[in-house]
């Protein structure tokens, strides 16, 4: 089944950083990332998000926000709390890896939805 949104301003975006962080910092950083979520989740058009660590390698974490559009995920970036708080956090994630994706697909109750590609 093809979703019906299309364009810019109703596409789902998907914000995934992946932290390295010492056990010596992990309350300090979840602390942080709890300070993030809750800017990020204020914003019109976020969907929620969650922050986690990988239970092989403890230092590793990820956090991963979802937004309505790309337009509401600009937005959540611009508010000053979050350009102070939040900006430098990601500033800190992995940079070897992409951060912004796009929903092609989502899933819920046992059905999938496919969305049409920003890139198509």
């Amino acid at each position: 089944m093809v979703g019906a949104q299309t364009g810019l301003d109703s596409h789902l975006v998907l914000l995934v950083c992946r932290f390295d962080v010492p056990p010596a910092d992990a309350g300090a950083f979840l602390a942080r990332g709890r300070t993030a979520l809750e800017l990020l989740t204020a914003a019109p058009g976020c969907l929620g998000g969650d922050l986690g660590r990988a239970i092989e390698e403890p230092t590793r974490w990820v956090l991963q926000v979802r937004f309505a559009s790309v337009d509401a995920y600009r937005r959540a970036l611009s508010p000053f709390p979050v350009r102070e708080h939040v900006v430098p956090l990601l500033a800190e994630a992995l940079a070897d890896e992409p951060a912004t994706f796009e929903t092609l697909v989502s899933g819920a109750g046992g059905a999938a939805v496919t969305h049409e590609s920003l890139l198509a």
